[in-house]
This record gives C-alpha cells, sequence and structure tokens, in this order.
C-alpha cells in the first residue's frame, strides 16, 4: 500500500510539474502571439498611411499632366497662330 501511494504521489508531482511546464509554454506562446499581433497592426497601419500617400501623390500627378496637356494645348495654339502670322506676313 505504501508503495501504492508512493507511485501516486509520484504520478501527482509528475503531473503537476508537466502542468508547470506546460502553462509557462503557454504563457510564452501568448505573448509572443500577442507581440505578432501588435507589430502586424503597426504594420498595417503604416501599409495604411503609404496607401493615402500614394493616393495623394496619384492625385497630385493626374492634376499635374492635366496641367501639362493644357500648355502644350496652349503652345500649339502659339504656334498655329504665328504661322499664320507669318503666311500671312510672306504672302503680302
Amino acid at each position: 500500500m505504501k508503495k501504492w501511494a508512493s507511485g501516486i504521489a509520484f504520478l501527482c508531482a509528475t503531473m503537476i510539474f508537466a502542468a508547470c511546464t506546460d502553462q509557462a509554454k503557454i504563457d510564452a506562446a501568448t505573448q509572443k502571439a500577442q507581440s505578432d499581433a501588435q507589430r502586424a497592426e503597426a504594420a498595417a497601419t503604416a501599409a495604411q498611411t503609404a496607401s493615402q500617400n500614394a493616393l495623394s501623390a496619384s492625385q497630385k500627378a493626374d492634376q499635374e499632366a492635366a496641367s501639362a496637356q493644357d500648355s502644350v494645348r496652349r503652345a500649339n495654339d502659339a504656334v498655329a497662330r504665328l504661322e499664320a502670322a507669318f503666311s500671312t506676313s510672306v504672302t503680302k
């Protein structure tokens, strides 16, 4: 009976030790998961900021392209007027 009680006590002690070890592993995994989640959240925030910056840059590029097209149109009009004026002056 004494051996049986000692065996059960040893088994209980082993289970408690294993449970404590597993809890430490669980705690470590939980902390790592929380840390990973915080890093992922920071990366998502940075990506969203970069996306907003890219959208602003794209809008500015569109505005600049429209301005450049207007400049080309004005330059073409000026060249056409200059050619017309030259043609008129040569024929006189």
